[in-house]
């Protein structure tokens, strides 16, 4: 098979919750199949997925072209009211980085959308596109878009000054007239159209498909995906329902027949694709810049610090009587240095010890240790850690390993209820909630949750999908492919119902997508710049009148840490809470000073009260 000459431009992955079946692996398989050289991503008014869809194609060895299918408000994006009878007070565009300029502009677009502009969906407008346009292709999108919505109202006069203005924000090599062919009239009415405001205007054209899942086969499960996302049923007769079966990942040919009277669109895909030339570097580290004093380097502070803290821990031991051999830990605090300066991360450790000082310093309860730091005697001189590794012979290259290049992930638990004060103080020392947020996660539909999800959609009694969800063994992580061969039952359920037969195969077509997206329990990520320089950030709606907008990174943990940003695990724990009321209340009634840390782990008196 000779390489395609086409590629999708307009493609909404899982990543649009709920409104997409396309899985990031299936989408690469399936274009490597087709021998297409590249493919885009342009979600719903985010960019979730961005990072894992970069890493993905390359393996594959696709070109990833980074975009987003954005919402522009009719007029300012600061006007949120009805109007223009307009569904979500928005239009469509489709925006793709042409390179590193673009993909910094799409960041802040994407992110002002929330910051700025959220009225129904997260809205820019004409305004922020043509102060961020450079380095961006814009496509003039499907039936929603203000062109093609202008064309279908018969405002032919509109739609032309629409395309003008967009060629004049974009310039006129850098936005194109988008056609769509899902077999449907008023579709044939908007393109011939568009070709002749192409004409009239000299803008491009260009051909896509609007693609929401991987197989013409996926639409009835697609179907249910959009009941689930809009809280309705199959039976409800005013759901909303895509009008055919045609929006899924077209081949080369089908497009190439599709669009067979304009094969120029088809060509143009390829064009566009030559152009997006945009490399991610996942091999720079992004860490704030910790403030040392004046003639001190990153690696003479953390010497000097970290030698004071050995020798505060050497007289804590002699105190207790605790025996050591001090040549030992200089050795072993040498060496763990000499590694720590050689993988870049002496800022990484100022940076921890700082905020567990400030913590310390202000009575907020912080924990031993966790993890494979407590390996380090560097953490332990900086009380980072309270474990002596030697004592509990420990290994530092479980946590940096000079042969495996890995970010290092210190865990930290602090009290619960002050938490939220180191990170506060945090955000303040690193410039703010533009460098410093909380980090994303999302949910995704798991074996039982996905039978109870469509089933409620297909209008089955609770009572009977409940039993069939039931079968589903309670072990971590099952899926239904394993579930169905271990419980003999759903073969027998299966052949007497053919509503049961959908429920099943419709929740294997949807187990494991994303369902929704929130805030990471621990994750935060620290850096120098604004963040919007590495990635766009995501606003949930205030919980409540006089709640502040929580807001959070759109890249996961995985694609934060790819990124070689500063990533922490700040632990809310309800046992640090209770260990220190204890000891406040024992210092109250008692008159009794106790340092926990101090109580030997092998005291047979505590363990008889357990």
């Amino acid at each position: 098979m000779k390489p395609s000459n086409f590629v999708h431009l307009h493609l909404h992955t899982s990543f649009s919750l709920l409104d997409s079946s396309l899985r990031h692996e299936a989408l690469f398989k399936r274009a490597a199949e087709f021998k297409m050289p590249a493919v885009a991503m342009t979600d719903h008014g985010n960019m979730f997925g961005a990072v894992d869809f970069y890493t993905g194609a390359k393996k594959y060895g696709l070109k990833p072209i980074i975009g987003c299918e954005v919402y522009v408000a009719p007029e300012s994006r600061h006007d949120k009211k009805d109007k223009h009878d307009l569904r979500d007070a928005s239009y469509h565009l489709i925006l793709l980085a042409q390179n590193e300029k673009g993909y910094k502009n799409l960041l802040k677009l994407v992110t002002l959308g929330y910051m700025e502009g959220f009225y129904y969906k997260p809205r820019i407008d004409k305004e922020l596109l043509s102060e961020y346009a450079e380095g961006l292709i814009a496509l003039s999108s499907c039936g929603r878009g203000e062109v093609a919505y202008n064309v279908n109202k018969e405002n032919i006069p509109r739609a032309i000054k629409v395309a003008d203005q967009y060629r004049d924000i974009m310039g006129p090599e850098n936005f194109f007239l988008e056609l769509q062919n899902h077999k449907m009239e008023y579709q044939e009415k908007i393109n011939n159209e568009l070709v002749k405001i192409g004409n009239k205007l000299s803008l491009p054209l260009v051909a896509t498909n609007n693609c929401h899942y991987l197989d013409r086969e996926d639409f009835g499960a697609h179907e249910i995906l959009l009941c689930l996302q809009t809280g309705k049923t199959m039976s409800d007769q005013h759901r909303m329902r895509y009008p055919s079966d045609e929006y899924y990942f077209k081949s080369p040919e089908e497009m190439a027949e599709l669009f067979r009277d304009i094969p120029q669109a088809i060509e143009n895909t390829l064009k566009i694709s030559e152009r997006c030339e945009l490399e991610m570097d996942f091999d720079k580290l992004n860490f704030p810049d910790y403030p040392v004093p004046e003639t001190y380097t990153l690696e003479s502070y953390l010497v000097e610090q970290t030698n004071k803290g050995l020798g505060e821990r050497f007289q804590e031991m002699n105190k207790l009587g605790i025996t050591y051999e001090q040549s030992l830990y200089r050795k072993r605090l040498q060496d763990e240095l000499s590694i720590i300066e050689r993988m870049g991360y002496p800022g990484y450790f100022l940076i921890v010890w700082d905020f567990i000082d400030y913590a310390r310093k202000n009575g907020i309860p912080v924990g031993p240790g966790r993890g494979s730091a407590a390996g380090s005697l560097v953490a332990y001189s900086l009380r980072i850690t309270d474990i002596d590794p030697l004592r509990h012979d420990l290994l530092f290259e479980r946590f940096l390993n000079p042969e495996r290049v890995s970010m290092p992930d210190i865990d930290i638990d602090f009290c619960m209820h002050k938490r939220d004060d180191v990170i506060k103080y945090v955000s303040e020392k690193y410039g703010g909630s533009q460098n410093v947020s909380q980090i994303i996660t999302f949910g995704s539909m798991k074996a039982k949750g996905v039978l109870r999800d469509v089933g409620r959609v297909l209008d089955m009694p609770y009572g009977e999908v409940d039993k069939i969800a039931k079968l589903v063994p309670d072990r971590l992580n099952i899926c239904l492919k394993d579930a169905f061969k271990e419980e003999l039952r759903f073969d027998r359920m299966k052949k007497d119902s053919e509503k049961v037969t959908e429920l099943l195969d419709i929740a294997l077509n949807l187990e494991g997508l994303h369902r929704h997206c929130s805030t990471h329990a621990a994750g935060v990520v620290i850096s120098s710049k604004p963040l919007t320089n590495f990635l766009p950030l995501y606003k949930f709606p205030s919980k409540g009148k006089g709640e502040q907008d929580e807001v959070v990174t759109q890249y996961s943990m995985e694609g934060v840490e790819k990124l070689g940003l500063l990533k922490m695990d700040f632990l809310g724990l309800k046992t640090l809470t209770v260990i220190d009321n204890a000891l406040r209340l024992i210092k109250e009634s008692l008159e009794v000073d106790l340092d926990i840390s101090a109580i030997p782990m092998v005291d047979s008196e505590t363990y008889k009260l357990l």
